[in-house]
């Protein structure tokens, strides 16, 4: 039986990598302009809008001042491809990240609820969704974070470029950090990550769970239960929004310390110099000691207007690919 079960186990794990790393993609390529506006404002020391009017005596003028502002420069300036900026790295880190995911979440609700079938699943408890949701965000994150690092990197850079393309920016890196700085800011996205994952994987499985109970509640019947594709769209929405706005700050402190002694035009504003930040609890104290708490939430609107969907689409992208693929191959 266990040899029966090895190869249903396997092609269980291709389906769910591979729609894990189609929904990524899809929703990257969607969201790509929001992302690039967010990593603007993430790494700009200079306020963002009226409530840091205070620490002007710190930095100067701003680059970017809101979400419309931001878009209509960087149009202006950088044409659509703009938008787009980082794009590449993004696609070879996102992909393996939701492929990795998603592989390892299936994996470990097979083990808790000990059952391969995606029904079952919306079984377990909040906490293990939580749990697993955690561990594999963390897995998926090791996996494909060089990647995260070189798109934050060329994301930010603006016009005119300082790096041509990932090769050059990767080749500046190893030569000027090492191979440890491609792992820049690592600490405080796996701290980042465990709370993120497990608040979008485990209330993602909470709202679909409750959507599932209206409609047995409206329908009168256990077998019109199942959610449609609108339904999960907003399970996913209300999970990326609530998942994201909680743990911005450290998504900041992550951005700080990738683009950390790196090149940038001064048109984008003050540089972030080598060993400003000697920690992630000094990268806190000094965010919130020279730009106010709200330095904290620097790009938090464009983050939540863009994580609201992202999260959306690759739920449900994932979905309905991994249901059509495992059908297509008879897989349950």
């Amino acid at each position: 039986m266990g040899a029966a079960e090895e190869p249903s186990q396997m092609r269980r794990a291709m389906v769910d990598t591979l729609a894990g790393a189609i929904s990524g993609g899809i929703s990257r390529t969607v969201t790509s302009p929001l992302d690039v506006i967010k990593i603007r404002f993430q790494v700009q020391l200079e306020p963002t809008a009226s409530w840091g009017a205070l620490r002007r005596d710190v930095y100067g003028p701003s680059k970017y001042t809101g979400l419309m502002q931001a878009t209509k420069d960087i149009l202006r300036e950088e044409g659509l491809p703009g938008f787009w900026r980082g794009n590449v790295p993004a696609l070879f880190m996102y992909m393996p990240y939701t492929a990795i995911q998603f592989t390892v979440l299936h994996k470990l609700k097979t083990f808790a609820s000990g059952s391969s079938r995606t029904e079952d699943h919306l079984h377990l408890s909040p906490y293990l969704s939580y749990v697993s949701g955690a561990l594999a965000g963390c897995a998926a994150t090791v996996g494909s974070y060089p990647f995260d690092l070189l798109r934050t990197i060329l994301a930010s850079q603006g016009e005119p470029k300082v790096y041509p393309n990932m090769r050059s920016a990767l080749v500046d890196i190893i030569q000027t950090r090492g191979v440890r700085g491609l792992y820049a800011g690592l600490t405080p996205t796996l701290v980042e990550i465990i709370p993120y994952a497990g608040l979008q994987f485990g209330s993602y499985d909470t709202f679909k769970r409750s959507m599932m109970s209206w409609n047995r509640y409206r329908y009168g019947s256990e077998e019109d239960d199942s959610a449609s594709s609108f339904q999960l769209f907003l399970c996913g929405f209300a999970a990326g929004t609530f998942s994201k706005a909680a743990c911005h700050p450290l998504d900041v402190v992550k951005k700080r310390f990738q683009i950390e002694g790196l090149k940038r035009h001064p048109r984008y504003g003050a540089r972030i110099e080598s060993s400003t930040y000697q920690g992630m609890y000094h990268a806190l104290k000094e965010i919130v000691v020279k730009e106010g708490v709200g330095g904290l939430y620097k790009g938090l609107f464009p983050s939540v207007v863009k994580s609201a969907p992202a999260g959306a689409v690759t739920f449900v992208a994932y979905e309905y690919i991994s249901d059509w693929i495992a059908s297509t191959a008879g897989i349950e």
